[in-house]
């Protein structure tokens, strides 16, 4: 009976190890830097397992299960158009911490292929006395200077992480709640629970490693003449950017599709002139 005992106190320990903590905070955006009146809301997931986290959109998962259904199906009947343009997202990144190296690690789309870099930048906090309570949680406040913005965040000692949102990290507790000082954009912890295992992602395209800043220079470039760009990229041609947006569009002609990819590109450039990175 001892020996059974011993067993299974291992083989709990092993599930409990292998589980991931998911925390749901709701994102709150004013991307658009000449209507700062055009707010968005989204849910992020932040998951936490004993060696990493990661953060990203809800509605990134949501479009990925869509994507591999239609793919798993054949494929023949298409996206659904409204289905997808539903689930667009402005939290298009995710980004990954490594506890073990105390490393994190972001990952962007650029035109048809995946960029990632390796974030430079310490985040040095300045944690205060001052404490309150935020939904069942007695929190701290802290601030920070980066990306060109002044944050402020509330983290929690009543939870064994030591992790947050975005690239907040550092803090000896979890983030429940950051704001930036021009209320431009703020992360606020509405639920968590326990989840089996970390969501396979979708990857299309070639992983592209860089520097923060040539992941800058390349966003860019990617910008001021996306047909220049893609032609570049490994591979050339095409002008299916970010995945499959909906039906239609086999008969185009390339002029066409040209036109069409550049004034979508111009348009979300516009729709996100106020990126939470400011520098």
């Amino acid at each position: 009976m001892k020996k059974i005992g011993v067993f299974a106190m291992v083989v709990l320990a092993q599930l409990s190890f292998a589980q991931a903590n998911r925390f749901v905070y709701q994102v709150t955006m004013k991307p658009n830097a000449s209507d700062k009146n055009d707010i968005k809301t989204e849910n992020a997931y932040l998951d936490i397992s004993a060696d990493k986290s990661m953060f990203y959109s809800e509605n990134r998962i949501k479009r990925d299960s869509v994507m591999r259904a239609n793919f798993q199906s054949g494929g023949g009947r298409g996206f659904n158009r409204d289905q997808m343009e539903s689930l667009r997202s402005i939290i298009n990144y995710s980004i990954e911490k490594d506890k073990k190296d105390q490393k994190t690690t972001y990952k962007d789309r650029i035109g048809r292929d995946i960029y990632t870099y390796e974030e430079d930048r310490p985040l040095n906090w300045k944690i205060l006395s001052e404490t309150t309570k935020i939904g069942d949680y007695k929190v701290q406040k802290a601030e920070t200077d980066f990306g060109g913005r002044k944050w402020t965040a509330w983290f929690t000692t009543d939870l064994p992480y030591q992790d947050g949102p975005y690239k907040f990290s550092g803090l000896p507790g979890l983030v429940v709640k950051a704001e930036d000082s021009t209320g431009e954009y703020s992360f606020d912890l509405m639920k968590n629970f326990k989840i089996a295992s970390f969501p396979e992602m979708n990857t299309f395209g070639n992983v592209v490693k860089v520097k923060r800043t040539d992941y800058v220079k390349q966003q860019e470039k990617y910008k001021s003449d996306p047909s220049a760009f893609m032609s570049s990229q490994r591979g050339g041609g095409g002008f299916a950017v970010g995945g499959p947006r909906g039906n239609g569009g086999g008969n185009q002609n390339p002029a066409e599709m040209r036109k069409r990819m550049e004034e979508r590109v111009k348009e979300e450039a516009k729709n996100n002139s106020n990126p939470i990175e400011l520098k």
